[in-house]
């Protein structure tokens, strides 16, 4: 992962490019006084356990009638 070191001035003058980088993997140091003050990171994407997806499988099927046919790599 890729770090980009700005200072407080810079993430003000363009907060949408900032934010560009991180989304697309990059993690921002900001600095004030060329001391670090804050880290942005992508968020962790939440994950479904397999349990949620089975109940959400079983909860599809109810509401539509029919059976959900999962993927045959779904475990994996």
């Amino acid at each position: 992962m890729a770090q980009v070191h700005i200072s407080e001035a810079e993430l003000e003058r363009d907060l949408h490019a900032v934010l560009e980088k991180v989304r697309q993997g990059a993690e921002v140091i900001v600095e004030r006084n060329h001391q670090p003050l804050a880290v942005l990171r992508a968020a962790t994407p939440q994950r479904r356990t397999i349990s949620d997806c089975i109940a959400l499988a079983q909860q599809r099927e109810k509401e539509r009638g029919h059976t959900v046919t999962l993927d045959p790599e779904f475990a994996a």
